[in-house]
């Protein structure tokens, strides 16, 4: 049995990451991958799974001085496969200390003409599947050294965007799970940390469930490994949360004190997307 503690962790020593034994998904792009190399050079033992097998294979070839990266190609929206992942976890790496649930997908547009199917997935992959996995771990995590969860949320879960409302309600669920689970789990010594993430250099944008990336998200977004990197450093230091880089923090902040601003800001924009959207209709007609 793990350890009873508090999740604040400022009376409790730096967690030591060498030598966990982690499950990552969604290793084969973006976070996920920077996450898994870096759990590896810091010589945490890693399975990561994604639904590309090809993509963990090259995970696992380019992992350089760390130990071997571990993978299972599979859907985590399929439950057979979840139990396989785990079953695989205890056997390969002998128990499991660390769950990751970075996988997850996008949608954009507006709602009432988005097909039911895409606010099934979307919450199928951005919280019943994290969630389930997670369930499905809770017996080994809590025989596990030290052991924690890391959700990979958003700061949409903060304050929603119009033409996301799919995406943001997941969040804001994947958000309130943490919540819960962080303190139904502190008896059991199980630490659970929410990483907020503003935009990520990844290929989120490039596999959205419907439509495109708006104009308004578009900028320089923190690398993944830049990410990845404050991630670690939150689990090392036992934060309950992560909000990496300043533009994810400034909308925290903002999204806290002056919500309205966010909106007009949004209204503005999507006004704008209408009026060229119209403007292209007619040309189309004409």
């Amino acid at each position: 049995m793990a350890a009873r503690s508090s999740n604040d962790g400022w009376w409790r020593p730096r967690r030591d990451v060498a030598g966990m034994r982690v499950i990552v998904t969604g290793g084969s792009s973006g976070v996920g991958r920077a996450l898994a190399l870096a759990l590896s050079r810091r010589k945490a033992q890693v399975l990561a799974t994604a639904r590309r097998g090809e993509r963990l294979a090259e995970l696992a070839a380019m992992n350089d001085g760390g130990e071997p990266i571990l993978h299972e190609a599979g859907d985590l929206c399929d439950a057979d496969f979840r139990r396989h992942l785990v079953t695989s976890a205890v056997a390969r790496l002998g128990g499991i200390d660390l769950v990751v649930a970075a996988a997850g997908a996008g949608a954009i547009g507006p709602f009432r003409n988005a097909d039911p199917a895409t606010l099934a997935g979307i919450l199928d992959i951005d919280l019943v599947a994290p969630a389930e996995l997670v369930r499905a771990c809770l017996p080994h995590l809590s025989e596990g050294r030290d052991p924690a969860v890391i959700f990979v949320g958003s700061i949409l879960a903060l304050h929603p965007l119009p033409l996301h409302g799919e995406y943001s309600a997941a969040k804001a669920g994947l958000r309130s799970l943490a919540g819960s689970l962080r303190q139904e789990l502190a008896a059991d010594g199980i630490e659970v940390i929410l990483a907020t993430l503003g935009p990520v250099a990844s290929e989120f944008w490039d596999a959205l469930v419907t439509g495109a990336r708006p104009a308004w998200s578009r900028g320089r977004p923190l690398s993944a490994e830049q990410a990845a990197a404050a991630i670690l450093h939150g689990l090392e230091r036992r934060r309950p949360e992560i909000i990496p880089g300043w533009r994810a923090r400034g909308y925290a902040l903002v999204s806290r004190f002056l919500p309205g601003l966010i909106d007009r800001v949004a209204a503005r924009h999507v006004s704008m997307v209408e009026t060229r959207s119209a403007g292209a209709r007619r040309r189309t007609d004409a």
